[in-house]
């Protein structure tokens, strides 16, 4: 089966997610249909790019796939991973990426989004991030796309709640460029994506990549770097993740505990 649609209607392509029976969440599957898309697109000179559900459901995208996610003792968010080879698609994409929502956006699908260089977004939208849910130490590069795209203090309350951030202060906080009533959501997107493909191709490629380079420009020293992965090993080798992930795949609560090197996390 094919876990997306795809389209391109001139200079607009559109790609769509397209397996509501697992919510259209980013398993390796459905990620590598999309780099596929990608790559066919770049090569026919697509000058725009929606990405977007097929339909319009109660969730845009439950987020990276929870079962293929390694149970315990490894990075969970390894520079391999398949969602981690999509967002660095998304970002090097030549031409824009619009996301188009209807619903809710959920884990990885929201770090998705945040790569997105344009979001459109009707009254039914909400975006939660959710390592904390999981225990999963999230790694720096996605937190520097958070910081890239919103307020300090709005990605610390997004990832300590895990809770979902509503349409009007996702619109509010810049996560979301226009938020639109769902009736004129589609028709919106490709008004705007129509006028970005009349424009100079070459002139918007350097303004995205310079763009995206000067937004991430927050160097570490080899240091730093190695104290912030030695946080993250122990946290995916701790019980929290192991709780988590069992937690998840029993359809339970998770009970994370307060262990005895807590303090060692900072």
């Amino acid at each position: 089966m094919s876990y997306i649609s795809t389209d391109c209607d001139g200079r607009v392509g559109t790609i769509a997610f397209n397996n509501y029976q697992k919510r259209n969440a980013l398993s390796a599957g459905l990620i590598d249909e999309v780099l596929s898309a990608l790559n066919n697109m770049q090569q026919d000179g697509t000058r725009i790019v929606v990405l977007r559900a097929a339909t319009f459901e109660k969730v845009w995208s439950a987020g990276h796939d929870v079962d293929e996610l390694p149970q315990a003792d490894t990075d969970p968010l390894p520079y391999n991973d398949p969602l981690e080879k999509l967002l660095r698609a998304v970002r090097s994409f030549p031409s824009p990426i619009i996301a188009m929502v209807h619903g809710s956006v959920w884990g990885g699908a929201c770090d998705l989004i945040v790569n997105c260089d344009l979001v459109l977004a009707d009254e039914t939208c909400a975006f939660a991030i959710t390592p904390a849910k999981l225990g999963l130490p999230f790694n720096a590069s996605g937190f520097q796309s958070f910081l890239s795209r919103l307020p300090l203090n709005i990605v610390k309350e997004m990832f300590f709640t895990a809770d979902l951030l509503s349409a009007e202060r996702a619109e509010q906080a810049g996560l979301v460029n226009q938020l639109i009533p769902q009736a004129e959501l589609e028709s919106r997107t490709y008004e705007l994506a129509r006028t970005i493909a009349s424009r100079s191709a070459a002139s918007i490629a350097i303004a995205k990549t310079t763009l995206n380079l000067l937004s991430q420009a927050t160097p570490l020293n080899a240091s730093q770097f190695e104290y912030i992965h030695g946080l993250r090993r122990q946290v995916y080798y701790g019980p929290d993740y192991h709780e988590g992930i069992r937690a998840f795949l029993e359809k339970r609560t998770p009970e994370f505990h307060v262990h005895p090197n807590l303090q060692d996390l900072t």
